[in-house]
């Protein structure tokens, strides 16, 4: 289908839609590691919105990190009475990219909160958190396995994630078989026919 699509699909490759699996590296991806489908991201279509689903299996902690320009609603989308519950910790950073020793003020679902540095937000099923530029955050779910929804502005994976311990945002996969499906790292993968010059004249 994507070859049957050809150039029409630049949009969804250009704005890195669709999966995105990751454990930071970490080799370790229950423990530290994310699940996420990039449904709409702004660039060829000139949004200026981005929007993923996002998979949080349990105890499943995203590293400390945030973000310099990007600000997103985090929303647990869970709608049973067996969804997990997300823990979200917050720190102001310093200039430098530390981690502040102030306390945090955040709103949620239009209801300002206030944190130590350090401190826990416990976001149940159909709560939500808006988390600024810069503001460190890591969350992890409890109680069983989490579905997030994210609503922020533009997403942009290449230079706009700022982790407090340095680690990287895709992992290195060894490849021993073809991929099932294509994450939106890989799209390069695909063997593409060259973009026609529509100039020329016949």
């Amino acid at each position: 289908m994507w070859r049957q699509r050809g150039r029409e699909a630049d949009g969804i490759r250009h704005s890195h839609l669709g999966w995105d699996v990751t454990d930071f590296n970490s080799g370790a991806f229950a423990s530290c590691g994310l699940t996420l489908f990039t449904l709409r991201n702004g660039g060829d279509h000139h949004q200026s919105y981005a929007e993923k689903i996002m998979m949080v299996r349990k105890h499943q902690v995203t590293p400390l990190h945030c973000h310099h320009r990007k600000t997103e609603d985090i929303i647990n989308r869970g709608c049973t009475g067996s969804a997990g519950d997300l823990v979200v910790q917050l720190y102001e950073s310093t200039q430098g990219g530390g981690l502040a020793d102030s306390a945090v003020s955040v709103v949620c679902d239009g209801i300002t909160r206030y944190a130590e540095p350090g401190g826990l937000i416990l976001l149940r099923p159909g709560e939500s958190i808006t988390l600024p530029p810069r503001l460190y955050h890591t969350f992890h779910a409890v109680n069983g396995d989490a579905l997030i929804g994210e609503v922020s502005s533009v997403n942009n994976d290449a230079n706009d994630n700022h982790f407090y311990l340095p680690m990287p945002r895709f992992p290195v996969i060894v490849e021993d078989e073809p991929p099932f499906r294509l994450l939106c790292t890989e799209y390069s993968r695909l063997n593409l026919p060259p973009v026609l010059d529509d100039t020329r004249s016949d």
